[in-house]
């Protein structure tokens, strides 16, 4: 662990009703695109609630694990088990890749100090700000690859993502979903269910990682503030999931862009 990685919020533990509702705003603001919203609860984490770097990104990959964990039966559900099953091999194509990117990205991520691991994340923002603006205002179509081209796009995109995803504490569905469009010529919604099958086992072993490190601690010190911030996340993801298409993409989208590049600039600055 790095030395200067402490274990326990900077200020002063907020009450439940404060985490419960940040978790909510969260939960709605990914629900209303069809994401969980971690890469937003982050900066939350290390900018409201004064987490370290590397705390927020176990914390956030705790409450991301159990949002993955309550979104896989809706959206099994909203797809025939039959037809995910006949896609295994997209599925097996990027774990891959992003079980040993996964492993890496948290081992990675212990060894750096918290000022270089903030101009990470804020890199990663910086990224995940773009990944959204283009999935979600521009036409995703198959690169129709051969397949001995495929498997390995397949395998290194896998492990970029699991890398991302261990960095940030999240599930990677911003990425997995236009990747296995593109990648696969699965349709959207199709690629939102497979996207979950990669991610969960993805984040286990980023969490089966991290908990090998000293910082892991923090979950165990901070689980009554994890629990509540996690059912508040949940509950606003079932809200904003209420309000998919409501707001039009053409405000939505640069607004949620808009929040990730100013939390970027800030962790960028952050000491």
């Amino acid at each position: 662990m790095s030395t200067d990685q402490t274990l326990h919020p900077l200020r002063p533990a907020r009450s439940g009703p404060a985490v419960f509702g940040a978790g909510a705003a969260i939960g709605v603001l990914g629900g209303m695109i069809g994401l969980g919203g971690a890469e937003f609860r982050l900066p939350l984490l290390i900018g409201l609630f004064g987490f370290v770097a590397l705390s927020a990104v176990i914390l956030n990959k705790a409450m991301s694990l159990v949002v993955v964990l309550v979104a896989l039966p809706a959206r099994l559900a909203a797809v025939p088990a039959a037809e995910v099953a006949a896609r295994w091999p997209v599925v097996v194509n990027l774990l891959a890749g992003s079980l040993v990117g996964a492993w890496a990205g948290a081992s990675w991520a212990v060894r750096l100090r918290s000022t270089t691991l903030y101009k990470v994340l804020a890199a990663l923002m910086v990224l995940m700000a773009a990944a959204l603006v283009a999935a979600h205002t521009t036409t995703l179509d198959a690169l129709a690859l051969p397949l001995w081209a495929q498997i390995p796009s397949g395998v290194a995109a896998g492990f970029c993502i699991g890398v991302v995803a261990a960095f940030m504490g999240v599930a990677g569905g911003e990425l997995l979903i236009p990747t296995i469009v593109l990648l696969f010529g699965e349709d959207i919604k199709t690629a939102g269910s497979l996207s979950l099958l990669v991610s969960l086992p993805t984040m286990l072993v980023a969490f089966a990682r991290y908990s090998r490190d000293g910082s892991f601690a923090v979950l165990g010190a901070n689980l009554r503030f994890t629990a509540v911030m996690a059912a508040g996340s949940v509950a606003g993801a079932v809200l904003g999931g209420l309000l998919l298409g409501v707001f039009p993409d053409l405000v939505l989208i640069p607004a949620l862009a808009v929040i990730l590049l100013v939390s970027a600039f800030k962790l960028a600055r952050h000491d």
